[in-house]
């Protein structure tokens, strides 16, 4: 998760100087375009406002896809319970024996905690 992070911050970084680099910013006010050092900072500052607005967007984003995924999955469990009731006659001749092994295992690891204590 910390180098997925980093990469993030990475390619955000160079977006950045991409952006400070590139002059594709143009500011006009009253139909003439900002010319000079204050060229400089307007595209700055844009840029910092992108930035900001695509980090909201992507946070609103996460939240909307994890709750599609919540609904995906709710969706699936419920498909998964159906499907599971319908051939639950067929499979109770293999969950007899599971059962019993599940019970022996129980039996061995529950005798061998009272050994233990």
């Amino acid at each position: 998760m910390k180098k997925l992070a980093l990469a993030c911050v990475l390619v955000l970084a160079l977006v950045c100087a991409w952006g400070l680099m590139s002059s594709g910013v143009s500011v006009t006010v009253n139909g003439q375009e900002i010319e000079g050092p204050l060229k400089a900072v307007v595209g700055g500052w844009s840029l910092v406002i992108t930035t900001v607005t695509l980090f909201c967007v992507g946070i609103l984003l996460a939240f909307v896809l994890a709750g599609v995924g919540l609904v995906v999955l709710g969706v699936l469990a419920l498909a998964g319970l159906i499907l599971v009731g319908i051939a639950f006659p067929f499979l109770l001749p293999l969950l007899i024996p599971l059962f019993i092994v599940w019970a022996f295992c129980a039996g061995i690891r529950r005798g061998k905690e009272a050994k233990e204590a």
